[in-house]
């Protein structure tokens, strides 16, 4: 069989523009009348925003029966401030009540989740609205329209798909709003406020042989979209989140319905989505790096975020910290932003995680005496000891450090890449469990085995290969649930209720890559499937949720996220997997082109953007084609035997197992060789 590759530039391809899942425009109206209830008539005309409208009446003194009541559906996900049109009402303030929704399942009398819950209370689940007499348009913005008392109050922003309308009052509301009266509906939208990510404004995209894989990537896109928003004071988590370094800067919050603060461990994932698909918003990125770096702790912790005036103890975000500097100067090649930080990466790498390191193992000790035992981590786990998940993450941080240093200009002097070996070492020494085949998650409580800190070990590069092979078998075994992979065995039970069913797409990113990196990439797109299928197919569809629960539930009930921009790895495992480019140099001036084979995927094509253009990609089972930009440089990898003939341009540059010229080597089933930016080569595998 033959395999050819030559450069290519597949800018202008529009196949994939039918996965994009944002709205048209900015203002988005619903997409069905889900029900309605009571006395309501024409609801179908707030699919529109012609002059027809709906009508909601209850007569006076019917305030003990049922509501006249609308369910609306948006379609999809959505977030922003709704914008109600109201063609008149009865001259008495009848009162409108709203509840949020992005399930079905949690649209009651209240919201699933309103911001007031975190905080702030202006409102106990629902926003209100006072409706006058004369056509009007309310848009639900966060206040009141009457203070001391506070009446009649709405939280303004939600992330949501369902809609709840129904007339009503509170009866602390009342005589300002009535529960009883007239009131007609002439259009019901939402002023779509986060990145609107339409066909037209991506700069990277992706398209394969499998549907299903390309339509995850563009829900992955959509999910992060919705959250990469302006940091003001009423968008954001109101426990005391709001700084003024970050005031009407753009950001990428966690969760478009909560926890709408930009947390930095989330980035790990979040980052890289942005990078891949709209790296002109890269400074929401830079601007969460920055700001938490300016709010470094005197003995180098960084906090994870701005919440409780940037004071939350995680003990893990700190060295996510580290490695998305890493990403975001790898991905967008602004190495200014390493002269700005590198104190606070010297600071944090020196001073905090060498102070809690046990000299007796040379490992991070979470707890006493450290004093960090009440710190938690990505999933506030109650974990102490020394964790191979810490332990890995400090591997993988140290490394990553270690290769940023020249990239300032700076001489290594530092021991950042020995000290990365010595805890590698321990690890494998103290947390390796041989009857298992796999990491323990700690050294202290019971023998149990976690995803994390298994999948981080091998990425690192921490776990040798007979281990790695080892843990993603074990991970498998016991971790496998219809929806995903759990993030902790059996036993990890006895540290929180049903831990071992429990699936976190944020950590399972990092089990792929670990799959794909390890060359077993058929069992990735097999929990790729697994868990983003099983998201996909339930309500509400589309984005990706926080955390998935026992039996595929949303794990933390009405109050889980399900548009996380944490949990949209499916994204960049494609892009650097399946379609195969990822940068080794900063902003892409090196990179790789090594698409994985596995089963099912035939053909795969695309653009990686960078700083100087986009990578373009189309390759298919016999025809590879890459375009580099001008200026840089990489390497090119196909899959050949040892004793095949691969050659450039129709020169032989690898035959019988003998390198011929372009630099070709094999390694692993690949014949590698080097190629230049805006230069076409073709390679043909025989």
């Amino acid at each position: 069989m033959d395999c050819i590759v030559m450069i290519y530039i597949a800018q202008d391809d529009t196949s994939w523009h039918k996965y994009v899942r944002a709205p048209s425009t900015a203002l988005v109206s619903p997409s069905r009348i889900v029900s309605t209830l009571n006395n309501v008539t024409n609801a179908d005309a707030l699919l529109t925003t012609d002059s027809d409208y709906a009508t909601l009446s209850r007569a006076d003194g019917s305030a003990n029966t049922t509501s006249p009541t609308i369910t609306i559906d948006f379609g999809l996900n959505v977030v922003g401030f709704p914008i109600f049109t109201f063609a008149g009402a009865s001259s008495n303030n009848p009162g409108i009540r709203v509840a949020f929704s992005e399930t079905m399942e949690y649209l009651t009398d209240r919201s699933d989740f309103t911001r007031s819950d975190n905080g702030d209370t202006i409102t106990h689940g629902t926003d209100q609205h006072a409706v006058p007499a004369n056509a009007s348009v309310w848009t639900d913005v966060h206040g009141c329209q009457a203070s001391t008392p506070n009446q009649v109050c709405a939280d303004g922003l939600h992330g949501f798909r369902y809609m709840k309308v129904w007339l009503d009052a509170l009866a602390e509301d009342e005589p300002l709003a009535n529960p009883s009266g007239e009131v007609k509906v002439q259009s019901v939208q939402l002023n779509y406020t986060a990145l609107r990510g339409t066909s037209d404004t991506f700069e990277g995209w992706f398209e394969c042989g499998d549907e299903e894989l390309t339509q995850y990537w563009y829900d992955a896109a959509y999910t992060n979209d919705m959250n990469i928003d302006l940091f003001l004071k009423d968008y954001i988590d109101p426990r005391t989140a709001y700084t003024e370094s970050l005031d009407g800067q753009q950001v990428l919050f966690d969760g478009a319905k909560r926890d709408r603060d930009p947390y930095i461990g989330d980035l790990a994932v979040s980052g890289r989505t942005l990078y891949l698909t709209h790296p002109k918003s890269k400074i929401a990125a830079k601007n969460m790096l920055v700001d938490l770096a300016n709010h470094q702790r005197s003995d180098g912790w960084i906090p994870p975020a701005s919440i409780n005036n940037y004071t939350l103890p995680l003990y893990d975000y700190p060295l996510w910290w580290v490695l998305t500097s890493y990403d975001y100067v790898l991905y967008t090649g602004d190495t200014s932003y390493l002269d700005q930080v590198y104190p606070a990466l010297v600071k944090l790498l020196d001073t905090y995680y060498p102070a809690n390191t046990d000299n007796t193992t040379n490992l991070l000790f979470k707890g006493d005496p450290f004093g960090t035992s009440g710190y938690g981590d990505y999933a506030f786990l109650p974990r102490n000891g020394s964790v191979t998940y810490y332990n890995a993450l400090y591997v993988y941080a140290l490394k990553a450090a270690s290769e940023m240093v020249p990239w300032v200009g700076k001489e290594d002097t530092s021991d950042w890449r020995s000290r990365a070996e010595t805890v590698a070492t321990a690890l494998n020494a103290n947390l390796w469990d041989d009857a298992a085949g796999a990491y323990l998650d700690s050294t202290l409580g019971p023998i149990r085995h976690a995803q994390d800190g298994n999948s981080i070990a091998i990425l690192s590069g921490a776990a040798p290969s007979n281990r790695s092979a080892s843990a993603l078998s074990y991970l498998s075994k016991n971790m496998h649930q219809p929806y995903g992979n759990a993030f902790y065995d059996a036993a990890g039970d006895a540290l929180g209720t049903d831990f071992s069913t429990r699936v976190y797409a944020f950590i399972s990113y990092f089990e792929i890559s670990a799959r794909f990196e390890t060359n077993v990439s058929d069992t990735a797109v097999e929990q790729i499937k697994r868990m983003y299928g099983w998201m996909a197919s339930q309500d509400p569809g589309v984005t990706m949720w926080e955390g998935i629960g026992k039996n595929g539930s949303y794990y933390e009930e009405g109050f889980t996220s399900c548009a996380h921009g944490w949990s949209t790895g499916v994204l960049p495992a494609l892009t650097n997997y399946v379609l195969g480019v990822k940068p080794t140099g900063p902003g892409f001036r090196t990179f790789v082109f090594k698409p994985v084979v596995t089963e099912g995927v035939t053909w795969a094509k695309g653009v990686v953007p960078t700083p100087g253009g986009g990578i373009g990609v189309d390759w298919s089972g016999k025809v590879c084609k890459v375009s580099p930009p001008e200026g840089s440089k990489g390497s090119v990898s196909v899959p050949a035997e040892r004793e095949g003939t691969v050659s450039v341009d129709e020169v032989v540059v690898w035959e019988d197992g003998v390198s011929k010229g372009s630099g070709a080597r094999f390694e692993s089933g690949y014949v590698t060789v080097d190629i230049k930016g805006g230069k076409q080569v073709t390679v043909s595998v025989k």
